[in-house]
């Protein structure tokens, strides 16, 4: 059985992540905690809603109510990188070469890591922002749709339409699909080269996260008693074609998916806070953690694939080591 080094926090923890294989867990009240050589505490935002790893910076970015935007480093250095004045912020992302993305309101900003910073006004709120893994590219999820930026140049935008209110985006490892959450329990997906839809429907609840496999092939998600898993493989990605459903449960619902660094498998976290890895070659599946105070709500795996980062929305976090 997989060992399990537990936190106990009072809050609701928003990311769980390593930074140089130390784990770090973000609260929603703009703590940010890590294990290195003990319990240690720094703050980032007064009233924390988003976050976003920068895995090839090794700091994650932190944005709130407070209107600003933060880094905290695997040292603990907290730098204060951007701010939107008093709106809140309400999506972050990661970008390459030091980019970082925000939404407040209406207007979705990229700051660039020579701290220039360049503004995109929408019609409607930006719901979600993600930046294409290859390109200075970056989607905004709004209502309606999703629009694409190329921050670098003072190109037209791209707009991709689909009705219905679009809540987060990501774009998969090769840059040839966008995926977007959405308010009712759906996926939509557009094929990027010729604007192809993909429907992915049949969620109980509304997908709140989501994990791509370590090619791309796969994705995964929660909303559903099961870790639904579509296949991306063929060029048209899953029209077509049916789901994989891993760590099927009749009482509980996934509410957190990370899918493994190397491997075809995927962490899987339930909203009574058990934790259990499937395989999707042969479904197999091993018990991580059993369940425990409320759901899920943040999974990483570290860079080995041995241990995982799990936080929940009662505080209840911890450090899973596979190896035991």
């Amino acid at each position: 059985m997989p060992t399990v080094a537990p936190l106990d926090i009072d809050g609701h923890c928003l990311a769980a992540v390593f930074l140089n294989d130390i784990p770090f867990f973000a609260f929603a009240d703009g703590a940010v905690h890590r294990l290195d050589h003990g319990h240690k505490t720094v703050r980032a935002n007064d009233g924390l809603l988003c976050t976003a790893l920068d895995a090839a910076a090794n700091r994650l970015i932190t944005a709130g109510e407070d209107g600003k935007v933060f880094s905290v480093k695997a040292d603990g250095t907290v730098e204060e990188l951007a701010s939107a004045g008093r709106k809140w912020i309400t999506s972050v992302a990661a970008g390459p070469q030091g980019a970082v993305g925000y939404g407040a309101g209406r207007n979705a900003f990229v700051r660039f890591a020579d701290g220039k910073v360049k503004e995109f006004a929408h019609p409607r709120s930006v719901e979600g922002i993600a930046f294409a893994p290859k390109g200075m590219r970056i989607a905004v999820a709004r209502y309606n749709g999703a629009t694409l930026h190329f921050p670098a140049t003072d190109g037209k935008p791209t707009e991709l339409e689909w009705a219905g209110a679009h809540t987060g985006a990501t774009f998969s490892p090769d840059s040839a699909f966008l995926v977007t959450t959405m308010q009712e329990n759906a996926l939509h997906g557009w094929k990027l080269a010729d604007g192809k839809h993909m429907r992915m429907l049949g969620y109980p609840a509304k997908v709140k996260s989501l994990s791509w496999s370590t090619k791309g092939k796969w994705l995964a998600s929660s909303g559903a008693p099961a870790a639904i898993v579509w296949p991306f493989q063929g060029k048209d990605g899953p029209m077509g074609k049916a789901p994989l459903e891993l760590g099927t449960r009749g009482d509980a619902m996934v509410t957190c998916v990370a899918c493994h660094p190397s491997e075809e498998v995927v962490a899987i976290g339930y909203d009574d806070g058990m934790v259990l890895a499937s395989r999707f070659a042969d479904q197999k599946e091993v018990l991580l953690r059993r369940p425990g105070k409320g759901a899920v709500t943040a999974l990483m795996w570290d860079g080995e694939g041995r241990r995982i980062v799990f936080g929940t929305a009662t505080g209840d976090c911890g450090v899973i080591d596979i190896a035991g």
